[in-house]
């Protein structure tokens, strides 16, 4: 199976990726998500969000989710894109691409790496907000969505 995995300060062409997600005439379907920065989070108005990481063990986690995916279900192609750096309201954080042959395992497999990617890899979050900069910890729900594959 083919993947593409890339952790950024860049965003990426969706167009480019969707295409190649639907290159492989055995995909029936094709499932994207594009996370970005909420203009306001813990009723604070949100300036802007600065994630950092470290490199290697990003890249890591975030393939053995790769794998994981590609054990649970019958995928043809996936695509990981993860940004760094600092990002306003508006700008996209992330993006999960996933193709199969059927929709289930498409939209399953693509639920699974977000809910997984949002507890499991180690980005560091930090808010620009009008009270000061705050670090951010993962939430009960992100915790809770991650722990129902288990």
């Amino acid at each position: 199976m083919a993947n593409r995995l890339n952790v950024a300060h860049h965003w990426l062409d969706v167009a480019e990726q969707l295409a190649w997600l639907s290159e492989d005439s055995a995909a029936g379907a094709v499932v994207n998500f594009i996370g970005q920065v909420r203009r306001q989070n813990l009723d604070d108005d949100v300036a802007a969000l600065t994630l950092e990481h470290y490199p290697a063990m990003t890249k890591h986690v975030l393939n053995g989710l790769i794998e994981q995916a590609e054990q649970r279900w019958p995928l043809i192609r996936i695509v990981i894109h993860h940004r760094v750096g600092t990002l306003r309201p508006g700008d996209p954080i992330v993006f999960v691409g996933v193709s199969s042959a059927h929709r289930d395992a498409a939209f399953d497999a693509a639920r699974f790496l977000m809910d997984k990617l949002k507890t499991q890899a180690p980005f560091w979050k930090k808010e620009t907000t009008s009270d000061g900069e705050r670090w951010l910890d993962a939430r009960s729900c992100d915790e809770d969505a991650a722990a129902s594959w288990d």
